[in-house]
């Protein structure tokens, strides 16, 4: 047993408990635990948005695959890092404008009230995909937890996805929103500050560039950016690129969106944020090649080769210094699915308990409600991320996609189109969710990344169905005109 790092790793469990606890008490109604009641600061709107959005697979499931396949894998990371950009840019103020205006704490309830949809439908269907696709990809946090624990103090892969999914559930249990986002802040601060570290001491130790390329030619990987090995090298471009479409439906991190404090403040976090994600990004794509360097013969069958940042550490840093390392990898790990599990338990609360179960419920019965819940997909998930077998980019792959087929076209039309109406809407989400599931397990799954033709057949379902029924209401052609005055 590695004491220093267990000591560190106790340290570090400490900490988010303590923040947990003081933010249970600041959690005085809905708004503050599902949203922080709008008053989040820059620093903190950015680094949680970001550190939500770059979970396990970060810092193990991309570093993995471009050890296996080399810069060619560096497209998701460009990919990643322009819709980064597009999300911040455009989607960030308007949606934190809108969903203000009409009183919307979660993303369904902003469908809802955005298009009027005086049937339920499009809040109850979007909340069940909230559901599904979150428990799906919380799993894929509790896989790359399991390989760390696993890798770490040398117990078994189900005891050390139970360790970390216990660990994350009571702080986000206890504190709500303010507390996911505080240590969010804490997290991407640890993250950074590992990305940055451990590759530059990585890169002396194996002799620079050299070995690295030494390394490609005897493994017999390509040196460029451009896939090799298939017929279609700009499709496999595309496909990889086309992970940057999926910023415009992730709830968790429009969540970040909604609860800022101003629009002033939300321009300094587009700054933060956008650096942190260039510079994590880089990082990720250079410990892979660096791996690449240092470890020759790594089983990619047994998953070996996403844990290179581990074996990383634990080669270059003091027992110390690499249990706050290591801890950095919890950290990406942990900063998604607390968040993850917050907007499960929101959907299930505000957007189906209230909506169908008792729609007179109190503040106080809605609140344990969702801390309940909170449990519940815990355990789901757990559960599911049982199979060490698992691969954690291929899970992240298809939960990212399934919301960025779902609800992205349906952001984008909500903020920047007038014409849609909530029928449109609902039927656009429904197409785009089906179409993703059929393509994924189609003979064309492993050819295009499914999330593409899932957000097209969602966009061209809305434009079809707004051409023959444009939106007429004239409160809610009002209200689209003050909510987008920027």
């Amino acid at each position: 047993m590695p004491w220093p790092t267990l000591i560190t790793f106790i340290v570090y469990f400490m900490v988010l408990m303590a923040i947990g606890l003081f933010f249970y008490r600041k959690s005085r109604n809905l708004e503050d635990y599902l949203l922080g009641g709008r008053g989040m600061g820059a620093w903190v709107t950015a680094l949680s948005a970001q550190a939500s959005d770059m979970s396990g697979w970060l810092l193990m499931g991309l570093p993995g695959a471009i050890y296996v396949s080399g810069l060619s894998d560096s497209w998701i990371a460009i990919g990643l890092f322009i819709g980064t950009v597009l999300n911040w840019w455009f989607v960030s103020g308007r949606l934190r404008i809108y969903t203000a205006n009409i009183k919307a704490i979660t993303l369904p309830s902003f469908f809802e009230a955005r298009f009027a949809d005086p049937t339920g439908l499009l809040r109850i269907v979007s909340a069940f995909i909230i559901l599904v696709f979150f428990t799906i990809y919380a799993s894929s946090g509790l896989v790359a937890a399991g390989r760390l624990f696993e890798s770490t103090f040398n117990v078994s892969f189900s005891t050390a996805v139970l360790t970390g999914g216990i660990i994350i559930v009571l702080y986000t249990f206890l504190g709500g929103f303010l507390a996911v986002c505080w240590t969010d802040l804490f997290q991407g601060l640890l993250m950074i500050l590992a990305i940055v570290i451990v590759p530059i001491v990585a890169f002396h130790h194996i002799g620079g560039t050299e070995a690295i390329i030494g390394s490609l030619d005897a493994r017999n990987i390509a040196r460029g950016i451009i896939p090799e090995g298939t017929d279609t090298p700009l499709l496999a471009v595309f496909s990889a690129m086309a992970w940057g479409l999926g910023y415009f439906g992730q709830p968790h991190i429009l969540a970040r969106f909604m609860g800022v404090k101003s629009l002033a403040k939300l321009r300094r976090s587009r700054v933060i944020a956008v650096v942190w994600v260039a510079i994590s990004l880089t990082g990720a794509v250079v410990i892979g090649m660096i791996g690449i360097g240092m470890y020759e013969a790594l089983d990619i069958a047994q998953k070996e080769h996403e844990k290179v940042f581990i074996y990383m550490i634990r080669e270059m840093m003091g027992p110390w210094l690499g249990g706050v390392m290591l801890a950095a990898i919890l950290s990406a790990i942990m900063s998604t699915i607390d968040s993850q599990l917050l907007v499960s338990s929101s959907a299930l609360t505000e957007d189906f308990y209230r909506k169908v179960v008792r729609r007179k419920a109190g503040e106080r019965e809605v609140m344990f409600i969702g801390r309940a819940c909170v449990i519940v997909i815990s355990v789901i998930a757990l559960i599911m991320a049982m199979d060490p077998r698992d691969s954690i980019l291929r899970i992240v792959a298809y939960a990212w996609g399934g919301f960025g087929a779902a609800f992205g076209p349906l952001v984008l039309f909500a903020l920047f189109s007038r014409r849609t109406t909530w029928r449109s809407a609902l039927l656009g989400m429904i197409v785009g969710t089906v179409v993703l599931v059929l393509w994924k397990h189609s003979p064309w799954g492993g050819m295009l990344y499914e999330i593409v033709p899932g957000f097209l057949a969602n966009t061209v379902t809305i434009l079809i169905a707004d051409f023959f029924f444009p939106q007429s209401d004239p409160n809610i052609l009002a209200q689209y005109r003050k909510s987008t005055r920027l």
